[in-house]
């Protein structure tokens, strides 16, 4: 079985949505899952349908569909100062999961599902720093 990949950083502060939501693609970017044009898909996925990835308070799920050939990996950017989508009720943001799934989205979404409902999100916050944050994902991806 193989091993899902998984990146964090911790970040004071983005200029907005934009970016954060750039950051936090991009750290799929350099894990190798997602190709060079994976963050600028992402955000032009929210441009197009809104703020659909604010999944619930202070959460955001950044993917999107592409042509391009993806493997599956998990990533977090977590902010110091959060950021606002435009969503009624789940703003502002300040954990930005991203995820590539290499086909099978539906997987790598139950999985974050998951972890969202144990507490991943306030666990994340109180990440002392990146590599407890990566360790954190990589709990989520492997179940345990």
């Amino acid at each position: 079985m193989a091993v899902t990949p998984v990146s964090a950083a911790l970040a004071p502060s983005v200029a907005d949505w934009r970016e954060g939501t750039r950051a936090a693609a991009q750290l799929l970017v350099a894990l190798g899952t997602a190709g060079e044009d994976y963050p600028g898909a992402c955000v032009a996925s929210v441009e197009e349908h809104g703020p659909y990835i604010v999944l619930t308070r202070g959460v955001a799920l950044v993917h999107a569909q592409t042509g391009a050939a993806t493997r599956e990996g998990l990533a977090v950017l977590r902010l110091d100062t959060p950021v606002e989508f435009g969503h009624p009720t789940n703003d502002p943001v300040d954990v930005l999961l991203a995820f590539s799934s290499g086909g099978d989205h539906l997987t790598m979404i139950r999985a974050v599902a998951a972890g969202l409902s144990t507490g991943l999100a306030d666990r994340l916050r109180e990440a002392g720093d990146a590599a407890e944050a990566e360790r954190l994902l990589a709990e989520v991806v492997t179940g345990e």
